[in-house]
């Protein structure tokens, strides 16, 4: 259907629904909806390439990203709950024990998030069982698995944070590059499963 356009206001009791078609498929994703009773959402304003299957994978574990555009300013926020995902020794990566899947939690392009010039990570549950000595790496490949170091990998140190507490907040001192990947690591040694930890890491860029 070619382009419409409407000289007056659009209105529908319905609500509407913004959606993408698949060419081979034809199957229907939402991209944005506006319901009934007003509630707008964008479903489509996600990282790119969000967190491997060695992250999201994990029994009791969520993860959510967000990424959101107004004006030249781009902000992303990833929601992660650690529950299910394992610590074990100091520089490795978290994920879901001894799986050989990705445990990367999302990738920064600079079509979807911008160039990140600043970044935080806020504790709102402290991690337990597991170690809350969590600090956050950027690097250029997305192969990074659980118990694996960090330094095999091409690698940037973002923030160094000791160990999170509730309401801690720690900024970033290095920002990720275009199309790297986002990595929890451990800062010290506790081995274990955690059953609680949810950190907030909100990344701001420009478009």
């Amino acid at each position: 259907m070619a382009n419409t356009t409407f000289s007056g206001p659009v209105r529908s009791k319905g609500g509407f629904t913004s959606i993408s078609e698949n060419a081979t498929t034809g199957a229907i994703t939402t991209l944005s909806s506006i319901s009934s009773t007003g509630v707008a959402s964008f479903d489509a304003n996600t990282l790119a390439t969000e967190a491997g299957t060695g992250i999201t994978g994990g029994t009791g574990t969520v993860y959510k990203s967000s990424v959101q555009r107004t004006g030249g300013i781009i902000i992303t926020t990833i929601l992660i709950d650690l529950t299910g995902l394992r610590s074990t020794a100091s520089g490795d990566i978290i994920g879901v024990d001894g799986t050989s899947n990705p445990c990367h939690i999302g990738q920064i392009t600079a079509a979807q998030n911008g160039t990140i010039i600043a970044g935080s990570m806020e504790c709102f549950e402290a991690p337990t069982t597991g170690d809350p000595d969590i600090n956050v790496h950027s690097a250029t490949e997305g192969t990074g698995v659980e118990d694996g170091a960090i330094s095999d990998l091409t690698e940037t140190l973002l923030v160094n944070a000791g160990d999170a507490t509730l309401g801690s907040k720690v900024f970033f001192t290095g920002f990720p590059a275009a199309d790297e990947f986002l990595y929890l690591t451990l800062g010290a040694t506790t081995e274990g499963t955690y059953d609680a930890g949810k950190l907030v890491i909100t990344l701001i860029g420009t478009a």
